[in-house]
């Protein structure tokens, strides 16, 4: 049975939820208030009633035992006072009480003069109205002062307020919820807006960004972070259409190769070299099986799924890829470097380096590792014509070419060294390429194994 009011709230409005829970703590805080202040007010009014009875008992207890009791006793703020005997009996009293019945029997007497409380007392059975506030006081010669006064007024003072109360609370409860429905309604204008303009974000307006309110306030933050995701989201829809337009362009240029050796073969038999024909249609095959590993590649890494973590020695892996080629090596002595990660991975990151490196070089080529601090160096240096400083970043982004290598054929497709990148920033490092004197070095860095 409880889940029905709890589904029920959830699926009201935020507006709606909020101006009810202030209208709720208000009414509950509201309604304590109340109860304290009529308690306090009531507790306090008793108080003021006793010290009035009690002082004018003193008054008259100290006229008693000085013999100058006036007959009858003056009556001050309507005080009811009887004046008895040690036997009981009533000597004196005001003319707004009885003469000949006490207030109290002579058991509430003892008790009270011995307790020295006041107590109340039900006035009607004596012909006063309402409940009293009555006290007894002990004088000399065993007379016993009875001092009451009326607390009808008090009680009904008491009684108004609570009326006035309980009318103006619900008022005012109403006044609060308007005021938080308003309130509310303004606050979460802007979430609105925002609500608004994420719902005009399509396809076709990528660019598109929500509205910023003025305040700096949550919302604001919230608004300028969705804003960097559609930006992020947009830059993103932008590489990868650009990755499918030049992963495309690329694969049209051997595809076309290959349909055009075997359209000629097939229109000339006669006159074919076919051993060369497959060499050719193996070789653009081959650059086609290449393109479509370092685009799966690119793919993995993109969606962060990279091999398991194991240490990597640099050392051992750059003396097997220097061998294999033949290419100088520089390596300090000591402890060699050792990174965790994927050897796979980062045996590619080396032979991409090494591929460029003999493509662009004059003569030689020289593969170094060496430990910087609290990360693992490695380099690949050439003494080819090099690079100009404002394209040695631009080579990083994916079918990028600079002119001379697009004029060769072994110049690939592109992504050497993105994958080089992309592989390093998974395994917590950087890459770079900077001037060798002649040639080009490319700088590798990745944080030791702990």
């Amino acid at each position: 049975m409880l889940a029905r009011p709890v589904t029920w709230w959830r699926r009201q409005s935020l507006r709606f939820r909020v101006t009810a829970a202030a209208t709720a703590v208000l009414a509950l805080a509201l309604a304590g208030s109340a109860y304290v202040f009529v308690a306090v007010l009531g507790e306090a009014l008793v108080r003021s009633i006793d010290d009035q009875v009690y002082q004018r008992g003193r008054e008259i207890v100290a006229l008693s035992d000085a013999n100058r009791l006036s007959d009858p006793v003056v009556s001050v703020d309507n005080t009811i006072v009887q004046v008895l005997d040690r036997d009981g009996r009533i000597v004196d009293a005001t003319p707004n009480t009885d003469r000949l019945v006490p207030l109290l029997s002579a058991q509430a007497r003892e008790a009270a003069v011995r307790t020295g409380e006041p107590d109340f007392l039900d006035g009607r059975p004596y012909a006063l109205p309402g409940p009293l506030r009555v006290r007894a006081l002990s004088a000399d010669r065993g007379v016993t002062v009875i001092v009451a006064r009326s607390f009808g007024e008090v009680e009904s003072s008491l009684v108004t307020i609570g009326h006035v109360l309980i009318a103006g609370m619900p008022l005012l409860l109403a006044l609060l919820a308007a005021v938080s429905w308003l309130v509310a309604g303004r606050t979460l204008r802007p979430i609105a807006l925002l609500r608004r303009g994420a719902a005009e974000v399509g396809a076709t307006a990528r660019s598109r960004r929500l509205p910023v309110p003025e305040a700096r306030d949550e919302v604001h933050a919230l608004a300028t972070t969705l804003n960097d995701m559609l930006g992020r989201l947009e830059e993103a829809d932008a590489r990868q259409r650009a990755l499918v337009s030049d992963a495309a362009h690329e694969l049209r240029s051997p595809l076309a190769s290959i349909r055009l050796q075997l359209e000629v073969a097939l229109s000339h038999p006669e006159g074919q070299d076919w051993k060369e024909t497959a060499e050719g249609v193996l070789e653009d095959t081959l650059r086609l099986s290449r393109l479509a590993e370092d685009l799966l590649a690119l793919a993995r890494l993109d969606e962060g799924r990279t091999g398991r973590r194991e240490p990597v020695d640099l050392a051992e892996m750059a003396r097997r890829t220097a061998e294999r080629y033949g290419l100088g090596l520089d390596l300090p002595p000591g402890a060699a470097p050792v990174v965790l990660g994927d050897a796979l991975d980062l045996r590619r990151v080396l032979a991409n380096l090494v591929d460029n490196a003999l493509r662009h070089a004059a003569s030689a080529v020289r593969i170094g590792v060496r430990a910087v601090g609290s990360a693992a160096e490695l380099t690949v240096t050439d003494d080819g014509p090099g690079i100009p400083p404002e394209d040695r970043e631009r080579v990083f982004d994916r079918f990028t070419r600079l002119d001379d290598a697009r004029s060769r054929d072994d110049g690939g497709a592109g992504l050497g060294l993105a994958i080089v990148r992309t592989t390093v920033e998974a395994h917590g490092g950087t890459v770079h390429l900077e001037d060798a004197s002649p040639g080009l070095r490319a700088v590798v860095r990745i944080p030791l194994a702990r």
